[in-house]
């Protein structure tokens, strides 16, 4: 292959990393929520310190990218208190639904980032959370290939 069309790397390339993606225009948050961009935040600073420290360009840029989308995470947050338990299903609460096969699943309705379905944790802005805000305690929502009863908001 000739060379003609190449060039060696002088690092520019590190400087051009794309953006993290901008998650929904309101950053709702638990208050685990908050705690999670604050923790997130001073683990990057630490890490950006090190980086900079052992002269690791890429690590460097990577981490500043990271912290730009954790410092506007932090900006934007709007802590949305705990409403308390009522039998309407609102942000934060968590919801007990029973399939018709007799199982009970667990889910909490949480902010974007600290959202993790394996874990039960539902982002707000997930379909299946917005179908359950707002559902009443003995409502039926669509779940997989079956209906679902809301039997339990905490």
């Amino acid at each position: 292959m000739s060379r003609a069309f190449t060039r060696e790397s002088d690092g520019a390339e590190l400087d051009e990393l794309p953006e993290t993606r901008r998650q929904s225009a309101q950053n709702l948050v638990t208050a685990e929520g908050l705690r999670l961009i604050e923790s997130a935040l001073l683990r990057l600073e630490a890490e950006l310190t090190a980086a900079r420290a052992a002269g690791e360009r890429a690590t460097v840029a990577r981490v500043e990218r990271d912290l730009r989308y954790w410092r506007q995470r932090r900006a934007t947050a709007t802590v949305v208190p705990l409403a308390p338990a009522t039998d309407v299903v609102r942000f934060g609460h968590c919801v007990c639904l029973q399939t018709g096969a007799g199982e009970l699943l667990r889910y909490r309705i949480v902010g974007e980032d600290e959202s993790d379905p394996r874990r039960g944790l539902l982002s707000y802005v997930s379909p299946f959370a917005e179908a359950l805000l707002g559902c009443r305690l003995g409502d039926f929502v669509r779940l997989r290939d079956a209906d679902a009863e809301i039997v339990e908001i905490s």
